[in-house]
This record gives C-alpha cells, structure tokens and sequence, in this order.
C-alpha cells in the first residue's frame, strides 16, 4: 500500500498513468465490495476472474504505455460486469442501481473526447435497458426478502460515497500538486530569463562606459597638435575601440535576437558617410594582413537613403571582417550597386568577395548557424565567437532583405546580400573610391561645428570620468556647462538655475534618470520644467529607445559617443537664436546619426491586428492597417510568421514529421508594438483572433491596461474571417466614424461573418494538439474531413464530409451556399494552405456556379495558421447581410491576392 501511494504521488510519472491507477484501484475496491452480493457460485467466479482480468489490463497497459487502451478496455469490463451483477444481486430492489454511478465516474475521468462521449451515452443506454428487462420480465431478476433489499441500498449509498469522495480527494490532490508544479517551473524559467538578460544588458552598460572614457579623451589628443607618431598611435586606439564595440554589439544583439526583441529603426543617412566609416575600419586591417582591399561603388546609388544604418553598417563589417580573417592572400572586395524599384525606393545589392579558402558544399547549410564554425580543425587557430555570420543572417530577414553564399572550396566566396531602401535624396554620389576616401580622412582636421557661448546645459550622470568626458568634448562649443553626479543633485541645480538643455545618464543609483525626469517636469518651483531632456547612456537598443520615447524624453545618444555625434545632439534640442553655426558646417552634416523624437502628425485613430487575420498586403496597405506578427515554433526555433517562416516551408517542414506550433505574442510584445503604433496615431483599434482559440487576445488586453488610448477587440473569428472584421473596421476609420462606433459596429459583425474551413487531414490538427490521436486515426481510415466551425469565440467541428478532395469541395460548398439569399455577395476570400493551383481553379468554379461574388480574393494562409490546419485545407470566408454594414472604401482595386 506504501508503494502504491508513493507511485500515485511520483511528479516522475505521468498525470494520465497516476489517474488511471487511481480510478481503477477505487473500481476495484468497488468490485471486491459487490462480490458478496452475488447469490451463485458463477457470478462470483465471474466477479474475481474480472478482478484478475482488470489487475492485469493495469499492468501491461502501464508496461507497454497504452493508457488509452487499458482505460477503454476496462471501461468495456464495468459495462458488461455492472449488469450481470445488477440482475444477479436483486435489480433495482437491491443495492446494485447505486454503483453504476462509478461506471460514470471512471469513464469521466479516463477517456478522452469522442471515446469519452460514446461510453457515456453506451452507460446511460445499458441502464436505462437494465431497469426495462427488470421492470417488464421480473422473473430475469433475482428475488431478495425486504430486509435483504433494505441493507443492501443502504450500505451501497454508504460505500457508492465513500468511494466517490476518496476519489475526488485523489483526484483533487493530483491536480493541485500538477499545477504548484507547473507553476514552480514557469516561475524558474521566467526567473532564468530574465537572469540572462538582466547579464547581457548589465554586461553592456558596464563595458560601454570605460570604452566611452577611452574614445572620448582619445579624440580629445587627435584634435591637438600632436606629432604624427602619436597621431597614428591614436587612430588605431579608435579603429580598436570600436571593433571592441563591434563585440560587445555582437554578444548583446544574439541576446535579443534569441528573445525575439531585435527591432529594426529606420532613420535618413549619408551613403557616402556610412561607406567612409566601413572603409576606414577595414582597409587597414586588410593592410596589416597583407590583402589587397578593394572598393566598387555604383555611382548611381542616391547620396541620402532611409534605413537602419547602424544594423547595415554592422552587416557590412561582419562579412568583411569574416572575409579578411579567412583569408590569407589576394584581395577582399566591397562592391555595391543600386537598382531602381519604385519612384522612391531602390534594391541596394552589398556583395563581399574574398579569395580565401571558400566553404565546402557540405557546410554551406550550417554557414549561418549561432556557434557554428565549419571546417573547425582547419580552422581553429583563427579568433571568433561564430556569431557574425548568424547575426548577419538575422538582421537581414528583420530588415526584408535577402542573404545568399556562394562558395567554392579553396578558391573564396562571395556574400550577396539585397536590402530596399527608400530615397531621400535624389541626387547621385558619384565618384567614390577607396583612395579618395582615405587621402580625405587623413587630412581632416577638427572643427566644432556650431558655438553657444551663451547657452547653458546640464550633465548628469553617476560616473566622474564620462562626466569629464562630455566637458572636454564640448569644450570648443564655449558652452556653459554644469554637471550633477546623482538625481537629487540635479533636482537641487535646477531650482536655482535655468538651463537651456539636460544630457541625462539611465541607470544611476537611488534616483534613476526616469524617475529624475518625470521630478523634473513635476518639481514645484523648478526652473526646467520644460527643458528637453535627452538620454546619454550606455543602455543601447532599439527597445530602449522605445521606453525614452515612452518616457518623455526628447533624444537619444547611445555611449561611447563622438565629438560629433554628441555635438549634434546638443545642437538639436538648444534654442536656435543662442546657437552660432560653422561656416562650413552644413546642415545636412548635423545630427543625422542622434534620434531625436519630434512630434509628428499623427493620425486620430488606426486600426491594427495580428499576423494571423491573412488579409492581402495590398490591402493592408491601402488601409494602413499595422499587423503584429504571431510566433511559430518548430523544432529550429521560434520564428515570426511570414516574416521569418513563410507557410510553404513550415508545411515542407511538418510534412516530414516535424514538430511545429503557433504562439501568440506575449504581453511585452503587444506593448512595444501599441507604442510604436502610438507615434502615428492618437487612438489604437487593436483587432484579435477569437478569445478562446488564442492567447492573442488576453495578452494584447493585458498590454492595453498600459495606455489609455488603445482598445482591443475579439473578432471572434480567425485567418480572413477576422480580415473582414478588421477591413470592415478600418473602412469605418477611413470613412471618419468614431472609435465608440467603429466597437459598437465589429461587436455586431461577429454574428454577420460566415466562418467555416474544410480539413483535408487531421494529421496537422492533432500534431498541434487540437484532437486526440485516436481520432485523426478515425478520420484517416475512414477519409473523414472535418468542417471547423466558429460561433460565439470558440471553434468546434460544425459536421463531417467523407470521401475524396473533389467530392469534399463540391458538398462543402454546396452546403455553404445552400441559401444565398442572405449573402452578402460583394467580397469573398477563398484561403487556403497547401493547395495546388488546379485545386484553387476547381474551388473557383464551383463558387461561380453556386455563388458568384463581385470580388474573390485567393489568400494563401499564413505559417501560424497552416500549422494548425495542415495541407489541402481551406475555407471561404465571407460577409451575411447586415443592414449597419458599410461599403469597403470604393478605391479599392478589384484584385486577387495570391
């Protein structure tokens, strides 16, 4: 008995074996106790060789891991035990009628789904059967004295309860223990994660800062008159502080990208600028090597372009570093051509060549793999971490562009990478060469590039070195400068003197440089209430520049920090009548690489949504409507839908029998999207799929709790089901309606969407863990397609079609369209997963025969929806008539989407 409770309370064991012993030990229990109440020798025989039986069903469905089987099979026992038992002990004039209620009880708690269901309609028949033979042919039943008959219930109800509430107990404990278990784990997970990234972001901010105190009084010598020894001496400090930087950018952006947290910040930059950067941190190092480094720019590329420049410059002086360092003799080349796509945008081809020792075939694949570094023995001796190349491969999906590798095995290799990019300024760069670019950098000598003698700004930040820092810098800017090693020192300086700005340091103890901020606008008495604030610290980021922003910060600068760049930051937020400009400092020159956060127009109100509403990108487009993509996990990672994994892969990638899985986005996610969003538009209508098929909505709810302008709704529906909500709404938007109507309105349409989806294998649902296994094998041995249904949020199966793909379509649709009187006929999504285009053709033509539409649009489904449905699948997903529905704005283009 001691071993048994162990077993039953052993977390090692499965929940579903741990029950299984439980309920069948209680009917067990109960079969010993009805032994007695058997009046022959047979059905006692009959009773304890069941007991024999059902001890040994346990004992090898535990061995061989067939649960389900035992469970059924010992169901089937009870159902042919418990009447045998009941007419031998007396009918209903006996104890017998009470213990059916654990036959009921067993069958709840073992079986599953379907099977669960047919047992408990199989129960309830058997007795209702029992009590008719016993009520119409008396003499079947075993005649009992009325004081046998009395005991017998009375001790029956006794024991029925008992046994009843000891398995409840059982069975309530077992769960409590699962989910403080669950709970314990998720709290350990959550805690190691955060423990990681609280080290990269802590291991970040503290190199930052001695590497800024390094840059910073290093081009505080290169602006002397120093002898050209000591000069080159310096500029090499430089070149290797920010290959240091390099590094440490490395470690921190595989920390985001493993999290998903990487964010891509598109910003106006100097093409000519940014290649001098890259050339004066590589061909010195090719030099040292003795390689030939060589430039190749199309001449055409337009001198001002829109895009990340800091995640472009880290691609670009990752391969090149990867080349030189694989590479013993000949030449590295940069090459860059640019081709005309739109009036205002151009696909700019990077490709970097080398003649090092090339990639074999066989590796080519694992190229872009974190820690991954191929040929390792031949290679040892050569320094890296092996994380460029995956960073490399990262950035450039975020970004929308595309990577390839071409290679051959002693010889080189050749990185091509294509980004587009919008223009900013028309106007072509011209000529650029490596000599030009070098002979122009080695006579540059410093200038400031403004004066303010009159202006006065406050440093603050906890470090005396960045603080010195900062002065010598702005030194020949004759600024008036103060500084303040803490928060409170701060509020102290600026309750006596106004300043014209503040630089503000992050994390600094006690009072933080938020928390220092948002005093500051409240401070009674404070003369800068109103003064811009900008953030120097050394916590870099897309996402941090997030929260700034958020905060109410008015700019960013990421540490180390040049002259220039800090110049520039000033230059921006000081008053313009105290600034006095350089002669030949041009405008263009200045702050384009600080973030300044300026108040745009914004729109009064957008519509957005999930990844999952698989509307067409023209129409996304059209309407401005901003998706925030779902997860899908596979066995390689996590991935964004259609922005990382698009579905033909996914499903090549199931098809072969491996794991893959939607996730909605977390909490966090849906924040930073809705603050993103906020830049552009005072109110948000954030449009879900329904609440009780994913987590979307709850978390988008929970992240909606941040701001008081952002309203999330459940559309009730999913895939373009949920697209026609979310265009209805955004028409709406469009057509100048209010927020309060546009949520009256979608509320209402949830019951006016037809949502219906045919599935041609259930093998996609049930590796998703939408169905037990035993009915996708059910559906497959009898060419069973379910038809999934939506109503009220939640997703069931709506009826069964049985036979071919052909013939499935056809009663699909015909059914479908069966009454079309109340149809609204104007648009129509046909989307699909899987299918071939002779398929979609068949589906198209029998639409027309039934039911023609004004316009059809065939709408592949996206990754996190075919992973669930699986190949072959598809719905046609359209609108009933509603007299409260608007016409979808008229400048749409009758299209269909592929």
């Amino acid at each position: 008995m001691k071993k048994w409770f162990e077993i039953i309370f052993d977390h090692r064991i499965s929940l579903q074996e741990r029950m299984f012993r439980v309920v069948t030990g209680i009917c067990m229990v109960a079969l010993v106790i009805i032994l007695p109440m058997g009046r022959s020798l047979m059905n006692l025989l009959i009773l304890a060789s069941s007991l024999v039986c059902m001890a040994a069903v346990v004992k090898i469905s535990i061995q061989k891991e067939c649960i389900n089987l035992g469970a059924t099979i010992i169901a089937v026992l009870l159902l042919m035990l418990f009447p045998v038992s009941f007419f031998a002990a007396g009918g209903f004039y006996s104890g017998m009628p009470e213990w059916f209620v654990l036959c009921f009880v067993y069958i709840s708690i073992t079986l599953e789904g379907r099977r669960k269901a047919s047992f408990l309609l199989l129960c309830t028949l058997e007795i209702m059967l029992c009590y008719y033979i016993a009520f119409s042919f008396p003499e079947s039943v075993a005649q009992n004295t009325k004081v046998h008959s009395f005991f017998d219930s009375a001790a029956s109800v006794v024991m029925v309860g008992m046994l009843t509430s000891v398995l409840l107990l059982f069975v309530t404990r077992l769960y409590e223990e699962e989910n403080e278990l669950s709970r314990q784990q998720k709290k350990e997970i959550e805690e190691l994660n955060k423990a990681e990234n609280n080290f990269f972001s802590s291991m970040s901010h503290e190199i930052r800062t001695p590497i800024n105190t390094i840059i910073g009084l290093n081009e505080i010598i290169l602006r002397g008159d120093i002898p050209e020894d000591v000069a080159e001496n310096a500029k090499n400090i430089q070149i290797a502080s920010k290959m240091l930087l390099t590094l440490i950018n490395d470690i921190l952006d595989l920390s985001k990208i493993k999290s998903k947290k990487m964010e891509i910040v598109n910003v106006s930059y100097e093409t000519g600028a940014l290649l001098s950067e890259i050339v004066n941190m590589i061909w010195i190092k090719a030099k040292e090597k003795g390689l030939e480094f060589r430039l190749h720019v199309d001449s055409s590329i337009p001198s001002m372009l829109c895009g990340d420049e800091v995640r472009i410059k880290q691609i670009l002086i990752n391969l090149l570093n990867n080349a030189i360092k694989y590479t013993s003799k000949g030449t590295v080349t940069l090459s860059i051509r640019c081709e005309r796509v739109a009036l205002n945008r151009v696909r700019v081809w990077y490709s970097v060549e080398d003649t090092g020792q090339g990639v074999k075939k066989e590796n080519i694949p694992y190229i872009f793999n974190a820690f991954k570094r191929v040929n390792e023995e031949k290679n040892r001796h050569i320094e890296g971490t092996g994380l460029g190349l995956s960073i490399v491969h990262q950035l450039v999906d975020l970004m929308g562009g595309e990577i390839s590798v071409n290679s051959v095995y002693t010889k080189g290799s050749t990185f091509l990478v294509m980004l587009e990019q919008d223009i900013v300024d028309d106007k072509e760069l011209g000529t650029f060469t490596l000599a030009s670019r070098v002979r122009a950098n080695a006579g540059e000598q410093y200038r400031q590039s403004f004066e303010a003698p009159e202006a006065h700004i406050l440093v603050v930040d906890d470090n005396e070195m960045n603080l010195m820092v900062v002065k010598k810098l702005l030194l020949q800017t004759k600024i008036q400068l103060d500084t303040a090693l803490s928060g409170a020192e701060c509020l102290k300086l600026t309750q006596i003197q106004h300043y014209d700005a503040i630089l503000m340091d992050h994390l600094m103890p006690e009072m933080d440089g938020i928390q220092c901020l948002h005093a500051l606008r409240t401070q009674p008495g404070g003369l800068c209430q109103d003064v811009p604030v900008i953030a120097l610290t050394a916590n870099a980021g897309s996402d941090n520049q997030l929260l700034y922003r958020k905060e109410g910060f008015s700019g960013y600068l990421a540490k180390p920090v040049s002259g220039a760049l800090l110049e520039a930051g000033v230059l921006s937020i000081l008053p313009k009548e105290l600034v006095k400009l350089s002669e030949d400092a041009s405008q263009s020159e200045i702050g384009k690489d600080v973030l300044i956060f300026e108040q745009t127009q914004r729109r009064s109100l957008m519509i957005t949504t999930d990844s999952v509403c698989d509307l067409p990108e023209s129409l996304t487009e059209e309407f401005g409507i901003h998706v925030c993509p779902y997860y899908v996990c596979t066995d390689h990672g996590r991935f964004l839908d259609e922005q990382e994994l698009k579905a033909d892969e996914l499903l090549s990638h199931m098809v072969m029998g491996k794991n893959g899985f939607s996730q909605a986005p977390d909490v966090e996610d849906y924040e930073r999207f809705f603050a993103e969003r906020l830049t552009e538009a005072q109110n948000i209508i954030h449009i879900t799929m329904a609440k009780h098929v994913s987590q979307g909505y709850s978390n988008a709810l929970e992240a909606a709790k941040s701001f008081e302008n952002v309203t999330v709704l459940d559309s009730g529906h999913l895939s373009s089901s949920m697209g026609l909500a979310v265009l209805y709404a955004a028409s709406m938007a469009e057509n100048h309606y209010t927020k309060t109507d546009i949520v009256k309105a979608v509320k209402k349409l949830r019951h006016y969407i037809s949502s219906a989806f045919i599935i041609d294998s259930t093998h996609m649902m049930c590796q998703a863990g939408k169905i037990p296994r035993r009915i996708q094998i059910l559906c497959d041995a009898l060419l069973l397609h379910p038809v999934i249904v939506l109503r009220n949020s939640k997703m069931s199966v709506g009826a069964m079609e049985i036979g071919n793909f052909a013939h499935v379509a056809r009663r699909y649709i015909r059914k479908l369209f069966i009454s079309t009187r109340n149809i609204d006929r104007r648009i129509l999504f046909i989307t699909y997963a899987g299918l071939d285009r002779k398929s979609l053709q068949y589906i198209q033509e029998l639409v027309k025969q039934y039911c023609p539409f004004e316009r059809v649009y065939l709408q592949k489904a996206s990754s996190a929806i075919a992973c669930n449905c699986g190949p072959g699948s598809f719905g046609l997903l359209f609108m009933k008539k509603n007299d409260a529905v608007i016409s979808f704005s008229e400048n749409s283009k009758q299209d269909t989407a592929n």
